[in-house]
Parts: structure tokens; C-alpha cells; sequence
């Protein structure tokens, strides 16, 4: 079976759009999740394409096709106003999944049905809980910790942007390199192991859902041209908008580990001349809403 290939001039989202609605690959991979796969590794391209493809995720994010892994209802509250992400009302629309796309709404509602079963919310005492008291010590002192925050959240991109071209492109360390690298491991185990150490379990409390949790497992409608706040990442941001084929697609935007500061001028002129948010581009692109952010 001949699966689409990517050209060389075309952009990933649009070779994805593409390849998602080849008739064959329908037939193929009947599944949303399944077909998306098989297209996502077509989509890598060459070396070139994915350093370029690379450079845009890290920069604006990523538009994919809906499946039942990226499909989310947000909650009301996670809907951003027009002043942190400009949107006209007149520009959105309500978007039912289960009468839009009742095969792929199937699929989802099986797959919340099987995690519902399983779900088990974290813990008081889980990685993921940090005891609120450490935390507020922690930030007593605010410049500080700022600081200590934004440093490591700048490594963490950088490590995340270096394992991104390690896994496309072989790379040969220099002896000195690998020397700083293994003491590099050593003094995050060490930041590890602080973290953790502060991280003392509460007392017990209910397990529950989040709303955002909760509507993700109840939800069926969302909608369109409306941004909203995406904790869970990838990105910040994300917003369901039709592209050019007329699909509903999911644009994740927004560095989540960097503040946007638009209400400062020169920022905001420098960042809209240096991504030309004059033209921006098509707003199923992450480009475009990374501009309406600022």
C-alpha cells in the first residue's frame, strides 16, 4: 500500500492534512489515532525539514488532526478573554464532535469509558503533588525564586530542543562534552532529589477530577476560533479552527514557560517584526495565533 510521502517544499501540517484525508490511508487505517501515527513518521521528511520543523515547534507549536489522544473539552473557565489572545466573537462557532465526526466521537467515548475505569488521580505524596507548605516557602521569597524557576525552565526547553535533533540526527560528542554532560546528570539528580525532599505527602484528602479532567471525560462539544488554556501542554494555548479543507484541527501555541509581555511596547513591536506579524499566515497555523497572542 503506497502511503503519501512528504515534498519537499511542503509544509508538515499541510502534508499531514493531506496524508489524513488520502482515500487509501482511510481505507488502510480506518482508526483516527492509528492513521494519524503512520502519517506523523511519513511526515519527518528529511533532515533539513525536520531541524526547519523543529525550529517552528519550539518557536509558534504545532497544528494536528483530531484523535481520540488529542481531542479535549475545555471548561468554561479555560476559555481565554480577547485580551490575552485577540479573537473576534463573530469568528466562532459552536463544533459538536459527535454529529461532526460520530466514528472518531465513538472511539473517544470508548476511550474515556476504558481510563474512567482505570483513572486514578494523583496523590497526596505523588511526584506530581508537591506539599503546598514546601511550595510556599519556596517562594517567599519571589525574586529568587523567579529566577531559580526560569533557569530551570530554560534548561528543561533546551535539553527538550537537543534530544528533539538527537533522535533525527546523529551527533558526536567531543571527550569534553561528555565530561560536562555526565556532571551535568549529577547536578540534576541532585536538584531531583531537593525537590522531592520538600515534596512531603499531606494528609489525606478526596481523590477528584479537575473541571478541566472532568469535562475532557464528559464533553462532546467545543468551540471554534475560541483559545484556550492548556495546563497539560503541549503548548499554552490551544484553539480548534477549520483549515483550508475545511477540518477542524487543533493549533497548540504559546511557550508555557515564558510570559507574554505585550503590554510592553518595544516587546511587543520587536516580537511582531521578528516572527512578520503583519502577515501571519493562515490561522490553522500556530504562527498566526502566536501573533494575535501578542
Amino acid at each position: 500500500m503506497p502511503i503519501p510521502k512528504r515534498k519537499p517544499d511542503e509544509d508538515r501540517s499541510d502534508f499531514l492534512s493531506r496524508c489524513m484525508s488520502d482515500s487509501t490511508m482511510n481505507k488502510e487505517y480506518p482508526e483516527n489515532s492509528q492513521r494519524y501515527a503512520v502519517c506523523q513518521q511519513s511526515a519527518k521528511g528529511t533532515q533539513g525539514q525536520q531541524v526547519q520543523d523543529l525550529h517552528y515547534d519550539q518557536t509558534f507549536g504545532s497544528t494536528e488532526e483530531l484523535t481520540e489522544d488529542n481531542f479535549v473539552v475545555p471548561n468554561e473557565e479555560d476559555y481565554v478573554s480577547a485580551d490575552e489572545v485577540f479573537f473576534e466573537e463573530s469568528e466562532i462557532e459552536e463544533f459538536d464532535i459527535s454529529v461532526a465526526k460520530p466514528g472518531l466521537w465513538e472511539n473517544i467515548r470508548k476511550k474515556k469509558e476504558r481510563e474512567g475505569k482505570k483513572y486514578k488521580p494523583a496523590k497526596p505524596g505523588d511526584p506530581d503533588r508537591p506539599d503546598k507548605d514546601a511550595w510556599k516557602k519556596a517562594q517567599s521569597d519571589d525574586d529568587e525564586y523567579n529566577m531559580q524557576s526560569s533557569q530551570l525552565k530554560k534548561m528543561y526547553m533546551q535539553l527538550g530542543m537537543v534530544v528533539k535533533v538527537m533522535d533525527n540526527i546523529p551527533i558526536e560528542f567531543e571527550e569534553w562534552t561528555k565530561d560536562k554532560i555526565s556532571k551535568a546528570e549529577h547536578f540534576i539528580e541532585t536538584i531531583y532529589d531537593a525537590v522531592f525532599f520538600l515534596s512531603k505527602p499531606e494528609e489525606k484528602e478526596e481523590d477528584s477530577l479537575t473541571p478541566s479532567e472532568a469535562a475532557e471525560y464528559q464533553g462532546r462539544k467545543v468551540q471554534l476560533g475560541k483559545p484556550f488554556r492548556t495546563p497539560k501542554g503541549p503548548k499554552k494555548f490551544s484553539v480548534y479552527v477549520k483549515n483550508d479543507k475545511g477540518n477542524v484541527v487543533k493549533v497548540n501555541f504559546g511557550d508555557p514557560n515564558m510570559k507574554i509581555k505585550k503590554n510592553i511596547p518595544e516587546r511587543r513591536k520587536s516580537f511582531r517584526a521578528r516572527h512578520n506579524c503583519d502577515n501571519p499566515g493562515p490561522r490553522w497555523k500556530a504562527r498566526y495565533w502566536s501573533c494575535r497572542a501578542w
